[in-house]
């Protein structure tokens, strides 16, 4: 479980003094790779992957000299994997279609077979399933299947110290434009010092700022999670929360009688009462709000569900 560094977390709970404070987080779990030579041995670990929400892919930048090239294979992994569950199931649809059926089952039948043709067309070509460009409702239809290329999908280099504030190479950039690199030897001794110790190390290293911190910021927002806080001298607490979630759905990451019996709420955000300083104050200058069912909460919205 990592915490997501988040100043205003931090800027809060030194205006409210609780007697906890409790960071929005995110789960790791490091799986095995897939196997690149035996397809066979990959069932288990495919099973592993598909029930994450999101891939972070850690490159050997030491001894592998073509990381590009092995991310290039593992990608080809998850499209064989995707192509091999989307196949399967358009034979099983293609067998149901000639069977009598009613017609609204033998409609659904046939948009999901449709679908699933066009997603096996795509990963024929080397294209994942991301590259679709799917409606919603269509994304929706596939969950199920926890296809690995419709995934997000993080490419992290592990490199040298000295090569840290470089950009990763060309030729992996040209596959993942987005990818960072970082030296994990270096966070792991930065993470294991004390803040004064930790300081003087950075000093000395020329280290203005953590990888780490930048990196988790990234993923979580690339997963599409946003945070709300709610605030009292007993907890400060961040909760996370997906993109176009609504009020109702945080009352819940709250507690499901919250969200049951969901009435409205409440909601300052964090830049607004950073710039008053207090409730009364965000009620005198009108940005204290109170909010129903369908307000879709946003980044850094200070809520109290009532």
């Amino acid at each position: 479980m990592a915490r997501i560094p988040d100043p205003r977390l931090d800027w809060l709970s030194a205006h409210f003094k609780p007697k906890k404070t409790t960071p929005a987080t995110i789960e790791f779990l490091d799986a095995p790779g897939l196997s690149l030579s035996e397809r066979r041995d990959n069932s288990r670990r495919v099973a592993i992957l598909r029930d994450s929400g999101g891939l972070l892919i850690v490159l050997n930048g030491f001894q592998d000299p073509k990381p590009a090239e092995e991310l290039r294979r593992f990608r080809e992994e998850l499209l064989f994997a995707d192509l091999e569950i989307v196949t399967n199931r358009i034979e099983k649809l293609s067998s149901q279609t000639k069977k009598p059926k009613q017609p609204r089952e033998r409609e659904a039948d046939q948009a999901e077979l449709q679908l699933l043709k066009r997603v096996a067309e795509a990963l024929e070509q080397n294209q994942p399933a991301s590259t679709l460009g799917l409606k919603p409702e269509e994304e929706k239809a596939l969950r199920s299947f926890q296809l690995l290329t419709l995934k997000p999908q993080f490419v992290l280099l592990n490199c040298a110290d000295v090569r840290a504030s470089q950009s990763p190479p060309p030729d992996l950039l040209a596959e993942a434009p987005d990818a960072r690199q970082a030296p994990a030897k270096l966070e792991l001794e930065l993470a294991e010092l004390s803040e004064e110790d930790r300081a003087a190390f950075m000093a000395e290293y020329g280290v203005t700022a953590s990888f780490r911190d930048d990196i988790l910021r990234d993923i979580y927002r690339q997963m599409g999670q946003i945070v709300f806080f709610t605030v009292g001298t007993d907890e400060v607490r961040a909760w996370s929360l997906q993109a176009g979630d609504d009020a109702v759905t945080g009352a819940g990451k709250i507690h499901t009688d919250l969200q049951k019996n969901f009435v409205r709420a409440e909601v300052v955000h964090f830049d607004d009462f950073q710039r008053v300083g207090s409730m009364k104050e965000a009620k005198n200058h009108g940005v204290y709000r109170l909010e129903g069912k369908t307000y879709l909460v946003q980044d850094g919205d200070i809520m109290h569900i009532l």
